[in-house]
């Protein structure tokens, strides 16, 4: 039942996005960050189901007048940049053949991101894709929270299988990503319903993050912590909160949860901390004698015995974003890649900075505030994964490109003010003067 259901939704908006294809870059990015087929064990488990949501909206792409140019600041267009480059050194690197998976599922991942950025426009698109990328991440969050608190905390929390976040690390920086994104969310509520339920999430989501037994994911939440305090109006009270609930969880997690995080900073610690530093040495090695890098897989036995002093420490992952970039695609994959997020960064930072003297715009402000929280959880956490081509940090980047682009064009003199009712997209009702 679980398989009809999945892919009867799945087909439904496919067929819908033929005619507004922006609702099919919605349910791509529900399909990418959610992965619901994943969970449905019978023929929806390998149906292609993300297959016929990208052919829906491109095909639905080409007709459509409602399209736009993606290359609305400096992020789409260094991300271009960095697509060709992925994809010289595909071909230059070591095996292109057996790395085509791998360059075939990147490839989907930065096009469906350009297509959203060509198709969504409005105040309500915008905020109907912010909810889709949190939203989807929070279900997971929600469930395994509960899950860690039902447990005790002893067990670990997974995402869902075949995924970027199917390992606990990948997925516990996820969901400390997500949580900024949902404060963005409920500072746009106006029910005191609302903002509960949000403020019962995102504890959830805190708490399944550390049930990960994740040390990067539980760096990422320091820096996270830290700087969406830093971006609070009531820095005396959110602070007070925050460390509250913080105190709370980690007093919450047994003795092999603290342990393991006792390790943090130990590099004789256990074989996953020798393993970095193994390949981080093979991915530096790559960067000064492959220009071009070494293709998709980084993680061959003969680039550890000529680059790793630890070549028994072999791994297969990078284990850090930038190592990962800098060991699949040199060092001018990395120079790309680092000034894909330093102009990401400067477009969230103009965003706060500008919407916050616009009424309409205010909006906006708090997107690029959280948005930088939820990055400089990436940046952070990021350092000791390999998620450089996961969804959600250019799903996060689209959302403060359009953003920026809907203040530029002074949009609100133009669209109609949303009625008041159950279609309404939560958040767009919110007065314009309230804080």
């Amino acid at each position: 039942m679980r398989d009809y259901g999945t892919v009867g939704i799945v087909l439904f908006f496919a067929l819908w996005s033929l005619r507004r294809p922006w609702i099919g870059v919605l349910l791509w990015t529900w399909l990418s960050l959610l992965n619901p087929h994943r969970y449905a064990w019978g023929f929806a488990y390998d149906f292609p189901v993300a297959a016929i949501a990208a052919g829906c909206t491109l095909i639905g792409l080409l007709f459509t007048k409602d399209r736009q140019s993606p290359f609305k600041a400096a992020p789409p267009v260094i991300l271009a940049v960095f697509i060709v480059w992925m994809t010289v050194s595909w071909l230059m690197g070591l095996d292109p053949a057996d790395d085509h998976p791998q360059w075939d599922k990147v490839m989907k991942i930065m096009l469906m991101v350009l297509v959203g950025l060509a198709l969504l426009r409005t105040k309500a698109q915008i905020f109907a894709y912010a909810w889709v990328v949190a939203g989807s991440l929070a279900l997971l969050g929600a469930k395994g929270g509960l899950f860690t608190i039902m447990s005790g905390g002893g067990d670990r929390v997974y995402g869902p299988p075949g995924t970027f976040i199917q390992e606990n690390n990948a997925l516990g920086l996820a969901l400390v990503m997500t949580i900024p994104l949902l404060r963005f969310l409920q500072m746009q509520l106006t029910h005191k319903w609302g903002v509960r339920a949000m403020t019962v999430m995102m504890v959830l989501i805190a708490a399944s993050a550390l049930g990960s037994h994740s040390r990067g994911a539980l760096l990422a939440i320091a820096a996270m912590t830290i700087m969406l305090w830093w971006r609070s109006e009531k820095k005396l009270a959110g602070g007070v909160a925050i460390a509250l609930i913080g105190l709370a969880l980690v007093a919450f997690m047994p003795d092999n949860w603290s342990d393991r995080m006792a390790t943090i900073g130990d590099e004789q610690a256990d074989d996953s901390v020798m393993g970095r530093f193994s390949a981080w040495w093979v991915a530096w090695g790559i960067g000064w004698h492959y220009p071009f890098g070494v293709g998709f897989n980084a993680s061959r036995p003969e680039l550890f015995a000529a680059y790793s002093p630890y070549p028994q420490f072999g791994t297969p992952a990078a284990h850090s974003i930038y190592f990962q970039v800098l060991g699949h695609h040199g060092f001018i994959g990395l120079f790309i890649y680092i000034a894909f997020w330093v102009t990401t960064w400067r477009v969230a930072a103009k965003l706060r900075k500008d919407a916050q003297r616009i009424p309409e715009a205010r909006w906006c402000g708090d997107l690029g505030a959280m948005c930088q929280v939820s990055l400089a959880g990436y940046f952070v956490g990021g350092a000791f994964l390999s998620l450089s081509y996961f969804d959600l940090p250019y799903n996060v980047m689209a959302l403060l490109v359009l953003a920026r682009a809907w203040v530029s064009e002074r949009a609100w003199e133009r669209e109609p003010v949303p009625r008041p009712g159950w279609r309404t997209i939560p958040g767009l009702l919110r007065p314009v003067a309230a804080r």
